[in-house]
């Protein structure tokens, strides 16, 4: 007698996802699921069949069922901290984003008077003013946040507001004096200054550093920052992710919760360069870990970003017409950083969004120990601007094209792209067409700009060139069984398929159906493991 399913799920429109090779996207009504694993598609009559006394029976309704999303690139607790300090992703113009910022302020005063402060001993961000997610591209007054926007929150305690790409921040006055010696030390050209040389509060790469290692959270906010954005991971149908780690009690995090058998989403944790001596001596290795952590790629930057102009171009910036943008870590030490990982048997990550930067990660995988960039599954993150050559160096070498779909939304007549590139080059970005079609494996992510996949889906059916459009199914697989293969979980995750791992999503509308307003389909269902996470029905 066949042993009766856990929970089972009904009249729906389930699609597979899968390989078009093994048959493509079938479609099929129901799913069975025992102990976390699938056990069953097919019409709903041939799998209520493994309905027993105790199974949960979850109706459909006509709703559409599709694996769950794998987020390929996200920094998670940055994600929570939008949730527990000041969303500035709301502002539309710099007063509101001081507007936002002042409110913070009272936040924080009010939990100092109320002896609420000061709970994570260890954190040293208890008198801070912080928030997140700024993109002055969107502004009609497109200007980075400055010391004197900021020094209208609080001449008394430090203020910081990081863009959305963190790779540009603004600081006050307090936290400009308090990080005198550390700026004094920093790259010229990574602390801006007026007419008269004092420093204008905007920092840009490097000399952010001082104040993301202040504002750090300790152990207990870090709990409660990655809760949050856990939530928000399950109402967006997301059941797995791929955060890229630095100097964070977060790995601990996700351990502890793992232990105690409340985490909501796989994770897979990179760790940046600087990691990687203390990962190889505690034994950590790609691919160890539990079914819900895993240790995953060591991850390092070659250049920064168009926000801040420092994404290293080959052609001058189409409004800085002498600046090519910065290496954050030159070729040569990245050939020496690659080397090492790959050695050690480690997958390779590298952040890379110029075109010279695109190109100088694929020469130190071609030149890394290992056969080949395939065999160890090394990524290249963004990849917003790569040429000809360098989608078949892709296809040719088996890198991972680990990419953010919503970055398309920069890519609009008039946006960032057009504003920094010029037109010509704003269709050239982002080429998931080209890579796809020159058999390139993409993963699709979101940097947590937002977190949000239907977001990127919705921009990638709607991009505005031919190079960079896909169809539903194309993007959807981006973020699941893409995702999966960037993470080496193509075999258990990323299809709704019989022995694949039950972590699945059920939307209100089919995106084949709304391919121009995904963005706006609502999450139904997430489940992880064959437990329901979510329920938003």
């Amino acid at each position: 007698m066949t042993e009766a399913a856990d929970r089972i799920f009904v009249n729906g429109e389930v699609h597979t996802l899968a390989d078009p090779d093994d048959g493509g996207d079938a479609v099929r009504e129901a799913v069975a699921v025992r102990d976390g694993e699938i056990v069953r598609t097919g019409r709903t009559h041939d799998v209520e069949l493994l309905a027993g006394v105790d199974t949960d029976v979850i109706d459909l309704d006509g709703r559409v069922l599709l694996p769950g999303f794998v987020d390929a690139h996200t920094h998670l607790t940055t994600v929570g901290r939008y949730l527990v300090h000041a969303d500035l992703s709301a502002a539309d113009a710099p007063g509101e984003a001081v507007d936002l910022l002042a409110e913070r302020a009272a936040e924080v005063e009010r939990a100092e008077s109320d002896g609420d402060a000061g709970a994570d001993d260890d954190a040293e961000s208890g008198d801070w003013v912080l928030g997140y997610g700024y993109d002055e591209s969107t502004w009609a007054e497109s200007r980075y946040l400055t010391r004197a926007d900021l020094d209208h929150v609080s001449t008394e305690r430090p203020v910081a507001a990081f863009r959305e790409d963190m790779h540009v921040a603004a600081v006050n006055g307090v936290a400009l004096d308090r990080f005198a010696d550390a700026l004094a030390d920093a790259p010229d050209e990574t602390v801006p200054t007026d007419d008269d040389g004092e420093p204008t509060g905007v920092l840009l790469e490097a000399a952010i550093d001082p104040v993301y290692r202040a504002v750090e959270p300790g152990p207990s906010e870090t709990r409660v920052v990655v809760e949050a954005a856990l939530d928000g991971c399950a109402a967006r149908g997301i059941t797995g992710f791929h955060d890229m780690v630095r100097d964070s009690h977060a790995p601990r995090v996700y351990r502890d919760l793992d232990a105690a058998g409340e985490l909501t989403a796989r994770v897979r944790i990179n760790y940046w360069s600087d990691h990687l001596d203390a990962a190889s001596e505690v034994g950590l290795a790609t691919n160890s870990g539990s079914e819900m952590v895993e240790t995953g790629a060591i991850k390092s930057y070659t250049d920064g970003s168009f926000g801040g102009r420092t994404a290293r171009l080959s052609e001058s910036y189409a409004d800085a017409p002498d600046e090519t943008g910065q290496w954050v870590v030159d070729p040569d030490e990245l050939n020496e950083t690659v080397a090492a990982a790959t050695e050690a048997g480690f997958q390779f990550t590298a952040h890379a969004i110029g075109d010279e930067a695109v190109d100088a990660v694929l020469d130190a995988y071609e030149d890394a120990s290992r056969t080949d960039a395939g065999e160890a599954r090394h990524r290249v993150e963004h990849a917003e601007l790569a040429d000809d050559e360098a989608i078949e160096r892709f296809a040719e070498t088996g890198a991972v094209a680990s990419v953010q779909p919503n970055f398309l939304k920069w890519a609009q007549a008039g946006g960032l792209y057009e504003e920094r590139l010029g037109p010509e080059r704003t269709a050239e970005t982002n080429r998931y067409r080209d890579m796809l079609d020159a058999g390139v494996r993409l993963a699709f992510g979101s940097d947590g700009m937002p977190m949000d996949p239907l977001f990127g889906v919705h921009h990638a059916v709607n991009a505005p060139a031919e190079a960079q459009w896909l169809t539903v199914t194309e993007a959807l697989r981006a973020y699941t069984s893409g995702a999966a293969y960037a993470g080496f979980d193509e075999d258990r995750l990323g299809t709704v398929e019989v022995g694949k791992r039950a972590d699945l999503v059920a939307l209100d509308v089919s995106p084949w159906e709304r391919s121009d307003a995904i963005d706006e389909i609502d999450v139904a269902l997430t489940v992880v493991d064959g437990d329901v996470v979510f329920d938003g029905r």
